[in-house]
């Protein structure tokens, strides 16, 4: 029982982490264009 106070916040440590990186990619344009890369495979220059 005394691991539970490990881990619930280290969960929430964890999501809290994954939720603040999900933001700063939203707000450095990560998921903007990403139809751009796969057309860039396709093409042979």
């Amino acid at each position: 029982m005394e691991i539970l106070y490990l881990l619930i916040p280290l969960s929430v440590v964890l999501v809290l982490a994954v939720v603040v990186l999900f933001y700063w990619a939203l707000q450095a344009d990560q998921f903007d264009n990403i139809e751009r890369e796969g057309e860039r495979i396709l093409r042979s220059d």
